[in-house]
């Protein structure tokens, strides 16, 4: 059975609401056209009628009914009185005008019935015809006079009324439209200027908001949903940007011993245990890059940063601290027993590495990593002998893309140290800066217990 076929609609707004205007102002100029041309066709016709009763007073001025018979009196232009008039004696035809033909039986009927009657008959052209009693006194016979008269002007009249007013509300709807489209189009404009301001604003993440400027209030709501819609696309911008930039930092480290690797392997000859160590030692690093990859990843999506579980603090670092290149001595220590973490190894990679990497590259001899316990769980502190944090710089040390000094000729790009913080505090710890510490710099983890 094939589908019903809908009458297609404006696609614009604008097209819309002009189409409902034409609509509306058409049925209503519909009505009042109606009503119009109905109203009128009635006076016309109550103009003919007054006519015809002027006649018929005109020539019931000319009969005489005082004596026993009626009589009708001859007065001067009496041809011009007796056109189309019958005149009746106690029903009976005194005068008719000539070659009335099948008209006068109309006019008997109607004097039959007496009484001021008006009928319209259609014979070669709409007529209308009146009757009229003509007073007497107490003993005379009763006389009645029948009228006729042509509609064909009054329809003439009104047929031009009705196309008159059939062109006026042509032009009347013609402009309806027109005007309307116009002042839709008018009002719709701010909302196409703030559409294309939003667009624009959002493909470059800028912080120009509606919220700042004058708007009718009826634009005021619409203003406010796209101010929320650019504050979520700039906060997803700024965390596309933020992810693309940890994934790249920490990617950095595995990638560059891949590399560094495989030229090794291919600059000079190797025996088959030396390629077992390089391919030992590519797999361990590209397993890194996907364990980062992971990490970061999950902490981007809001949930937990990576699968439940607990680390042996002290091994773990060992290992991450045999996978740095490090000139300066580097060692690792703490507490017996073993103290276990409540985060996976892979997150107490990530959130220690930053730390390590930029205690490794400020160093000048040497790099403490001590692991205590604490009544809140576990504490990693981080030590290095190098120049130390700017007191200056200490409020801004965990700001994305801040560094204390850009010029001093290593390669990081300020996002180690807010990644290891993020990290730290999503699985319920902690990263912080010892200010006290007076010579190098120290940095503090703490880990929710295992």
């Amino acid at each position: 059975m094939s589908g019903v076929r809908h009458r297609p609609a404006p696609r614009t707004l604008r097209g819309r609401l002009a189409l409902a205007a034409l609509t509306t102002a058409a049925l209503l100029m519909l009505i009042l056209t109606v009503v119009f041309n109905a109203v009128a066709r009635h006076h016309l016709q109550q103009q003919a009628d007054d006519e015809l009763r002027t006649r018929a007073t005109a020539v019931a001025a000319t009969v005489d009914t005082g004596g026993a018979t009626v009589r009708v009196l001859e007065v001067p232009q009496d041809d011009v009185l007796d056109t189309n008039v019958w005149i009746y004696a106690d029903r009976h035809l005194l005068e008719k005008p000539p070659a009335a033909g099948r008209l006068t039986r109309i006019a008997d009927a109607l004097a039959d019935r007496g009484g001021r009657r008006c009928v319209t008959a259609e014979l070669h052209g709409p007529l209308r015809l009146c009757a009229q009693p003509v007073s007497r006194s107490k003993d005379s016979p009763g006389a009645t006079v029948v009228t006729a008269l042509s509609l064909a002007p009054y329809r003439s009249s009104a047929d031009t009324l009705l196309l008159g007013s059939l062109a006026l509300d042509a032009v009347m709807l013609v402009c309806t439209y027109a005007l309307t489209r116009l002042a839709v189009g008018r009002a719709l404009r701010p909302v196409r200027t703030m559409t294309d301001q939003a667009t624009e604003w959002s493909a470059v993440a800028s912080g120009e908001r509606f919220g700042s400027r004058h708007h009718p209030a009826e634009l005021t709501a619409l203003g406010t949903s796209l101010d929320a819609m650019l504050d979520r696309i700039r906060t997803l911008l700024r965390h596309e940007r933020r992810l693309t930039g940890e994934l790249s930092h920490e990617l950095r480290t595995p990638l560059s011993r891949i590399i560094a690797e495989l030229d090794w392997w291919h600059t000079r000859p190797r025996t088959v245990g030396q390629t077992r160590t390089s391919h030992r030692i590519i797999a361990d690093a590209a397993a890194s890059m996907r364990d980062i990859c992971d990490t970061l990843l999950d902490d981007a999506r809001g949930g937990a940063p990576t699968a439940p579980g607990t680390a042996e603090v002290v091994p773990t670092l060992k290992r991450l601290a045999e996978t740095l290149a490090t000139p300066p001595l580097l060692t690792v220590g703490g507490d017996n027993p073993p103290l276990v973490a409540g985060v996976p190894p892979a997150l107490l990679e990530r959130i220690v590495s930053p730390l390590l990497a930029n205690a490794c590259r400020y160093a000048t001899s040497h790099v403490e990593v001590r692991v205590h316990r604490t009544p809140d769980g576990v504490r990693v502190d981080v030590t290095d002998d190098g120049p130390g944090v700017p007191p200056l710089f200490a409020d801004r040390l965990f700001e994305p893309g801040r560094r204390a000094d850009p010029g001093d000729g290593h390669d990081g790009v300020g996002l180690g140290l807010p990644l290891a913080r993020r990290l730290a505090r999503s699985a319920g710890g902690d990263v912080t800066h010892d200010p006290g510490h007076r010579t190098g710099a120290r940095f503090e983890i703490s880990l929710p217990p295992g």
